[in-house]
């Protein structure tokens, strides 16, 4: 394929398909070629994206390859988080959840509570719960595995997807375990995959920064490794927005596909944004709709080995995520139910929503909506069950 000087277009060579790829800068030309002709970018050019301006261009890029692999489909579920306490021992400069033991605001749910709020209040039945909380310097690891064993006691069709890397790698210190042991106890005790919180940016300039308190990015990803490795799929995470910059953004999502390469166990990528309020950077400004869209694009670019692209409606709101599916996300989340995190870090959006109401902005968006379990299953719904498609 070459690059045409005069209309600033690409065009096919004759023994190949045409393209409608158009764009003004030069500099996407090469990576134009590499996508569609379904090669892997360069860290180089993972930094050409982001300072790109043609965000129509990097888009239909993003969306071609996520066509290729999903047609006209969006994904989303009915989910529920339970966020079991605030209490933390961390200092991170990017949360606003976390309290210190003792501090106004703290709480910390009896394990009755936490099994009677993952299912009151909501009448459609959830597919997922979704578990994160803080780093509590008093709870036993038991308290934990007693949680998730409850839930699958009373919950035994809900796929539990619990505890982030960084929480594992705490309990483990607490349990005087190594992590390849918490896991495996994790597993035993009912937990079925993990969400992909505190992975913020793997460079540790930045870490120093904004969390300084967790594990590096090196110990974030070896603890995905060790999940991948006794079955235990997982998600994974960017918080962008804050202190980082273009190479700090690319270093990570690199780093993330060569952990792919080697473990398969990556479900979905998602982008998160910065929200400020409330955290002791909030002297940063909120992200961009320009920079939420090129995140959403530039991750399903770059990141060729994973399957899916997610678009968190919390997060970005149900307008952007609306437009992210046609720059490269396949999925918008779930109903997620009484979610805290981000919203005591400002965010406006709802904290859950209903299915109908995630039926409908796919709809208008011009794509299909398929409701899935945590690991892509189709689900068929009928009232206040479902059944999962094996």
């Amino acid at each position: 394929m070459s690059f045409d000087a005069t209309t600033a277009g690409f065009q096919a060579a004759s023994s190949r398909p045409r393209h409608s790829f158009q764009t003004d800068d030069r500099a996407l030309g090469p990576i134009a070629e590499k996508v569609l002709a379904g090669e892997r970018l360069s860290f180089e050019d993972g930094v050409s994206l982001y300072r790109s301006g043609d965000i129509l261009a990097v888009g239909w890029l993003a969306n071609f390859v996520r066509e290729k692999l999903h047609g006209n489909v969006a994904y989303f579920n009915v989910n529920r988080h339970i966020n079991p306490t605030n209490v933390c021992v961390a200092s991170c400069r990017l949360c606003a959840f976390g309290r210190k033991k003792g501090e106004a605001g703290t709480y910390t749910m009896a394990l009755e509570e936490a099994w009677e709020t993952a299912g009151a209040g909501y009448t459609e039945a959830v597919t997922e719960f979704h578990i994160v909380g803080g780093l509590h310097p008093d709870l036993p690891f038991e308290y934990f595995m007693d949680l998730v064993r409850g839930l699958k006691e009373r919950f035994p069709k809900v796929h539990i997807k619990a505890f982030t890397m960084v929480e594992v790698a705490f309990l483990a210190k607490r349990g005087k375990m190594t992590i390849a042991e918490t896991l495996e106890r994790m597993k035993a005790a009912g937990v079925d995959s993990m969400p992909g919180g505190g992975a913020e940016i793997f460079a540790d300039r930045i870490r120093h920064i904004i969390c300084d308190h967790k594990i590096d990015g090196s110990e974030w990803l070896e603890t995905a490794r060790l999940a991948h490795k006794i079955g235990l799929r997982s998600n994974a995470t960017m918080l962008y927005g804050h202190v980082e910059n273009d190479e700090d953004r690319v270093d990570h999502l690199v780093r993330l596909r060569e952990v792919q390469d080697e473990t398969g166990g990556f479900q979905t990528f998602i982008p998160l944004a910065f929200h400020p309020d409330n955290t002791a950077l909030a002297h940063i400004p909120r992200t961009t709709g320009m920079l939420d869209i090129k995140q959403i694009a530039i991750g399903r670019l770059m990141l060729d080995n994973f399957s899916h692209i997610k678009s968190y409606w919390q997060m970005v709101s149900p307008k952007m995520a609306q437009i992210s599916l046609r720059f490269g996300a396949d999925d918008i989340d779930g109903t997620v139910i009484e979610e805290k995190i981000y919203h005591d870090a400002g965010a406006t959006t709802p904290q859950g929503m209903r299915r109908k109401d995630l039926v409908r902005l796919i709809t208008e968006a011009g794509r299909e909506p398929f409701e899935r379990d945590t690991l892509y299953r189709a689900v068929t719904r009928t009232e206040d069950t479902f059944t999962v498609a094996v």
